[in-house]
């Protein structure tokens, strides 16, 4: 009996034993500080900025139309994409009827760029030079261009689908301005009293403009598409070094350079002559290099 009585005391202190040691140590485990993954920050997916289009539309209180296409530029590029839709081809055509029949109204282009954009051109802005590309193509489309103002905006809203601008011109129709007469005759007295001078170096054969001469061209350009019977002078000018003969055919190389030069912005042919007055109207001492330099010249202006 006391054998049994041994036994069952020694059972019940195993368990109380077993009990203490689990109560302290596994409770010690479930609060002991684990080592967890740190959470992973939740990445949402860039959302690509959809591409923007502006269509050709054209609205007045007499008229109204708009064409679900318009001119395209690659990024940075002055010109417009080739070939036109036929049904801007057609939208052109409906403008130029109108102003056919309106001649005192005017048709406002703007071109569109954006300051990630460079501009190559030389004009003030890229804007300018896109829409001086728009404006010609009119031309050639029978509107005069003294029915069309051109000018540039920055719009920095536009988004290129694959390095493309969809529709960055816009047009608005407005009515002749009865000063515009006044505001020629100061803008070609402007030009006249201060024209346009390039310098050139030797074996010179890319133009680098400053704002100043920029604006100057965008000027011009503007006197000539105003004017019908208007035309501007590029005349070529050297140095003394060398012979007459020479440098009468080396001022007439830069004059035909500028003259290309100025082509290529925009600027009709057919308004534009260039000729050479070699080393006979110096600005400056042929004496010192400094003088060289500043004869060394090809001057725009108009006739």
């Amino acid at each position: 009996m006391a054998r049994n009585l041994a036994y069952l005391f020694g059972m019940g202190m195993t368990i109380l034993i077993g009990i203490y040691f689990y109560c302290t140590c596994c409770s010690w485990c479930k609060d002991a500080p684990t080592e967890t993954e740190p959470l992973k920050e939740k990445v949402s997916a860039e959302i690509e900025p959809k591409a923007t289009s502006f269509p050709f539309a054209v609205s007045t209180d007499d008229f109204s139309f708009e064409v679900n296409d318009n001119f395209n530029f690659n990024s940075s590029s002055p010109s417009f994409i080739m070939p036109l839709s036929e049904e801007l081809k057609k939208g052109v055509d409906t403008l130029r009827s109108y102003l056919a029949q309106h001649g005192d109204r005017v048709i406002n282009i703007t071109g569109y760029f954006s300051t990630s954009e460079e501009n190559s051109s030389a004009y003030p802005d890229l804007g300018i030079a896109r829409a001086n590309s728009v404006k010609n193509h009119f031309v050639s489309s029978g509107i005069p261009s003294r029915q069309i103002n051109t000018m540039g905006m920055l719009k920095d809203d536009m988004v290129a689908r694959e390095s493309m601008y969809h529709g960055a011109v816009a047009f608005e129709i407005k009515e002749r301005n009865n000063d515009s007469d006044v505001l020629l005759k100061a803008l070609y007295d402007k030009i006249k009293a201060d024209p346009l001078v390039l310098y050139f170096e030797t074996g010179q054969t890319a133009i680098a403009l400053t704002a100043a001469q920029r604006e100057k061209i965008a000027n011009i350009s503007r006197y000539l598409d105003k004017v019908d019977d208007a035309s501007c002078e590029v005349i070529g000018h050297t140095d003394n070094t060398g012979n007459r003969a020479a440098n009468i055919a080396l001022g007439q190389e830069r004059a035909d350079f500028a003259k290309a030069y100025l082509i290529r912005n925009g600027i009709l042919a057919s308004k534009v002559n260039s000729s050479s007055a070699g080393p006979d109207d110096p600005i400056a001492s042929n004496t010192t290099e400094e003088g060289k330099a500043q004869n060394r010249r090809v001057v725009v202006t108009l006739n």
